[in-house]
């Protein structure tokens, strides 16, 4: 039986911002918001959420510029601005604790958003973050695979057709990022990769209080032992898995890996998922 509720809108920082409910309230457990990467509409990790919503009040945000959220030829994408968006969505929502699932870009914005040391947030899991930054060296992907994609996706594209920029990804995972990923604001993704860049999360980690876990991927060469470490030196809490059969899109690759590297962290542990096992995507 699918956990999830329904999509909505809510006005949040001055923007709407949209965003997916699964598995529904639990006095007893802090809700989850899960915060997508860079070219990750919130549709694309309802996988993800179905499965934690067996256990978590979940929420999937469409980051500005993705999804059905709010976009712009004017809108501010910056850091700063995507988490002011998500402590003011959980403000709007009345949300008294919560904790924050950031991939990749999500993760830099929560981590942007916990320096601000918002009331509310709790827990912090940072999901294979870029520690690419200023002095730094560059995020091992490159902008024209975000957007060559993206501006065929315009026209009308396959699963076929994307399987030439996610070459591992199941047809259905395909099918999905065709349909979706024409809401990504060619705009926006230009601007949070040159944030990859231009954005010191380094300096916003060394004010992170809150619990905060860490999962890497163990292909992909985003985040080495070597980044780990100086993570682990600016915060003294951090708990750190390193999922080793999965590259930077950690669930896509190892589901059931990736909900063990969780483990317990978010309050709860979510029933194991056998390897091989997929949630559906939609």
């Amino acid at each position: 039986m699918s956990t999830y509720l329904y999509g909505a809108n809510v006005q949040a920082n001055g923007i709407r911002q949209h965003y997916l409910r699964y598995g529904g309230a639990r006095a007893e457990l802090d809700p989850v918001i899960i915060v997508p990467g860079i070219t990750s509409p919130a549709v694309t990790w309802g996988f993800v959420a179905e499965h934690l919503g067996e256990v978590f009040d979940t929420y999937v945000l469409d980051v500005r510029g993705r999804g059905l959220s709010s976009a712009s030829d004017s809108l501010d994408y910056s850091l700063d601005a995507q988490a002011a968006d998500l402590i003011a969505f959980a403000t709007a929502l009345g949300m008294e604790r919560y904790s924050v699932l950031g991939h990749s870009m999500g993760a830099r914005i929560g981590i942007r958003a916990a320096r601000a040391k918002p009331v509310g947030m709790a827990r912090l899991a940072m999901i294979d973050p870029p520690v690419s930054g200023p002095g730094r060296r560059p995020y091992p992907s490159q902008l024209p695979w975000y957007i060559d994609s993206i501006r065929q996706s315009r026209e009308g594209m396959t699963a076929d057709a994307m399987r030439a920029f996610c070459t591992t990804w199941t047809d259905e995972q395909l099918a999905l990022r065709a349909e979706w990923l024409h809401t990504c604001d060619e705009r926006a993704i230009r601007a949070s990769f040159e944030g990859f860049h231009a954005d010191d999360i380094h300096a916003d980690l060394a004010h992170l209080k809150i619990p905060a876990l860490l999962v890497t991927a163990g292909r992909g060469d985003v985040v080495r032992d070597e980044d780990v470490e100086e993570i682990r030196a600016l915060v003294p809490q951090l708990d750190h898995t390193r999922v080793k059969n999965a590259g930077h899109m950690i669930p896509w690759d190892d589901e059931a890996g990736f909900h063990a590297a969780l483990g317990g962290f978010l309050g709860a542990s979510v029933p194991p998922l056998a390897q091989g096992d997929r949630h559906a995507s939609q």
